[in-house]
C-alpha cells in the first residue's frame, strides 16, 4: 500500500486548482482518476482526497456511476459570488488605511494587467485582475476572509472560462482598477468604495449577459 507524505493532498489540490482556474481543465471536463494520479505522481487515495477538497470548494462535481467532472457554474452561482464580493470588497475599501502594504500589491496588479494588455494576453490580464481584488481583501488584515475570497474567486475564474470573449470581459476594468487604487492611495476611501460598487454592478451584468448567450 502506497502512503503519500502528509500535506501532499493539499499541495496536489493547489496544483489541480490552478489547472482548473487557469483553463487547462475546462468546465465540464471529465477527470480520469487513473491518468490524473499518474500525471500528478500521487496515489489514487490521495487523489480522491483532492477530489473531495475541490468538490467542497465548488470546483469539481461528482456524478454517481459517471465520475468526477470540472464543475460548470450556474447563473445562480454567479449572482451569489457577486453578492459576497459586495459584502467584502466595498467595506474593505471604505475602511482601508491608504498606506497599507496591500495598496502596493494593488499597484503591481494594475501594472501587470496593463503590460499584459499591450501584448493581448487576456488570460494574464484576468489573473492580474484577480490579484488586484485579492489585494483589496488583504486590506482587511483578515486571514479567514482572504482564504474564503480565494475560494470564491476560483469559482468565478471557472465561470469566466465558459465565456468566449476574455477581452470584452477584462479590458474595461483594467484602468478602473487603477482609478480605485489612486483614490485609495489619495485617502479617498469613500469614493474608492463607491466606484467599486458601480464596478461590481456592471461586471455582474456583463458576465450574466454573456452566460445568457450561452443558453
Amino acid at each position: 500500500m502506497v502512503i503519500d507524505p502528509p500535506g501532499l493532498a493539499e499541495e496536489t489540490a493547489s496544483r489541480l486548482r490552478n489547472d482548473i482556474i487557469g483553463g487547462t481543465l475546462p468546465p465540464g471536463h471529465r477527470l480520469s482518476e487513473t491518468r490524473l494520479a499518474a500525471d500528478l505522481g500521487v496515489s489514487r487515495n490521495t487523489l480522491r482526497e483532492v477530489f473531495r477538497l475541490l468538490t467542497r470548494e465548488g470546483l469539481l462535481r461528482h456524478e454517481p456511476n459517471r465520475g468526477v467532472f470540472v464543475a460548470v457554474p450556474s447563473m445562480a452561482t454567479i449572482v451569489d459570488i457577486y453578492r459576497v464580493r459586495r459584502l467584502i470588497e466595498i467595506p474593505a475599501l471604505a475602511n482601508a488605511w491608504p498606506r497599507h502594504e496591500a495598496v502596493a500589491q494593488m499597484r503591481v496588479a494594475v501594472e501587470k494587467a496593463r503590460a499584459a494588455r499591450e501584448v493581448q494576453d487576456w488570460r494574464s490580464v484576468g489573473s492580474a485582475n484577480m490579484e488586484f481584488h485579492a489585494a483589496i481583501v488583504a486590506l482587511t488584515d483578515s486571514a479567514r476572509l482572504q482564504v474564503f475570497f480565494a475560494q470564491i474567486i476560483a469559482e468565478l475564474r471557472l465561470a469566466f472560462g465558459l465565456l468566449d470573449s476574455p477581452e470584452r470581459l477584462h479590458e474595461p476594468y483594467i484602468d478602473r482598477n487603477g482609478e480605485i487604487m489612486d483614490l485609495l492611495a489619495a485617502g479617498s476611501q469613500t469614493n474608492a468604495a463607491a466606484l467599486m460598487a458601480r464596478y461590481l454592478d456592471e461586471s455582474e451584468r456583463v458576465v450574466l449577459a454573456a452566460f445568457a448567450r450561452l443558453g
